[in-house]
């Protein structure tokens, strides 16, 4: 069985989720990419605290892919540093880990 990986990404706007989204399904990085509402983030920047609203996408892949993904995403995304973070799949409803297995070949 592939393993499989659900991707975290932020970016700053709904038009930057957009297009990172469709670019990842299209070119079969990612079976599925939800993207969620804005959220208001709190971090620490070159030395400083920071606050900006966000939109969070959640892209559900195989691992094998996970090098190809944050490659695709970091050409899209307009910050020099975007949070790209994969956690896998421990457990999952079978036909859906298939259909991520087929949409992404």
């Amino acid at each position: 069985m592939p393993d499989f990986l659900s991707v975290y990404i932020t970016v700053p706007a709904r038009e930057a989720a957009g297009t990172i989204a469709r670019a990842l399904v299209e070119e079969r990085l990612a079976a599925c990419v939800n993207i969620l509402p804005a959220m208001h983030s709190v971090y620490r920047w070159q030395g400083k605290v920071e606050e900006a609203d966000e939109w969070a996408l959640i892209a559900k892949t195989r691992a094998a892919l996970f090098a190809a993904l944050e490659k695709r995403v970091k050409e899209l995304h307009p910050h020099a540093c975007p949070c790209i973070a994969g956690w896998p799949i421990v457990a999952g409803h079978r036909p859906y880990l298939d259909w991520i297995e087929t949409e992404t070949r």
